[in-house]
């Protein structure tokens, strides 16, 4: 009856254990396939992500919102045309050299608002460039290997029956965890994106503001703005790596219990920094 017992506990054992592993295994693996998942993404450039929604924008920021940009640079212009002859005494010390000066800006003027699209793209072609460069050295950092998996499961097999049950549970729960963040990760991701196509169809209209000294602040803050919406990808990628190589961690420190937990901490504070790259991104760059 006891060799009975005991090797019914040997099996269930062995069935937990396995059981466990599999789904740590996986944990690890999904975290990777993540770091892998936003590497691509964010580091995506908004004429590649989507050509459909690309070409729309492109089509209502040209064909739309330019002509009124147009507009906009008139009316600045004038008013800095009214604004430069008065400056001097109501016209009485008026130099030539003013009007030469005024023409020279308002021609570079209208030749950076016929090329904004271009000028914005440029803007997001660079910051993909810098995470695309630091996608690959992030991911070569966060890879699991089976020898840290190997040093957890002997930890396991010197359990007792009732804390391997537990671990399981717990272990099978994670995954619930793992669900919530791949949403997290995608609302982020793609709202990121759409924010940029949002910010790309209106480029015209600050960017008529920005030779003028009075109103030209529109325009640097929405340049500002394009960069820390850029950059912020970079952000994102390196909260990723970070939590990847905790998890990472985690996997080799031979603790079953707090691989599970920690790993839900670990989650729980991406999560959190996650939505907090955007105002981080604002403030280095100034934008607001």
């Amino acid at each position: 009856m006891d060799f009975l017992t005991d090797w019914l506990t040997d099996w269930l054992k062995e069935l937990l254990i396995d059981g466990i592993m599999g789904n740590l295994s996986g944990l690890f693996d999904t975290v990777n396939a993540k770091v892998g998942e936003i590497a691509v993404q964010v580091g995506t450039t908004p004429a590649a992500w989507n050509a459909g929604v690309f070409s729309l924008i492109r089509q209502l920021s040209e064909t739309v919102i330019l002509p009124i940009a147009g507009l906009v640079l008139t009316f600045v212009a004038t008013y800095e045309l009214i604004q430069m002859l008065l400056e001097k005494n109501n016209m009485h010390e008026f130099d030539v050299a003013n009007i030469y000066k005024w023409v020279f800006k308002t021609a570079c003027a209208i030749l950076i608002l016929s090329n904004t699209f271009n000028i914005v793209m440029a803007v997001f072609d660079v910051s993909q460039s810098v995470i695309s460069r630091a996608a690959g050295l992030i991911q070569g950092s966060t890879d699991i290997t089976p020898d840290m998996l190997a040093a957890l499961e002997t930890t396991l097999e010197g359990m007792d029956l009732g804390p391997l049950l537990g671990l399981w549970l717990q272990s099978s729960l994670i995954g619930v965890t793992l669900q919530i963040m791949g949403i997290i990760i995608f609302v982020l991701v793609y709202g990121r994106m759409i924010e940029i196509y949002l910010l790309t169809s209106l480029a015209p209209l600050p960017v008529a503001t920005l030779v003028n000294r009075e109103l030209g602040g529109t325009g640097q803050n929405y340049l500002k703005s394009l960069f820390a919406v850029g950059f912020q990808g970079m952000l994102i990628l390196v909260c990723v790596a970070i939590y990847a190589v905790l998890v990472q961690g985690i996997a080799t420190s031979g603790d079953p219990i707090g691989a599970i937990w920690g790993t839900v901490g670990y989650t729980v504070l991406l999560c959190f920094m996650l939505f907090k790259t955007g105002g981080i991104a604002q403030r280095i760059f100034g934008a607001h």
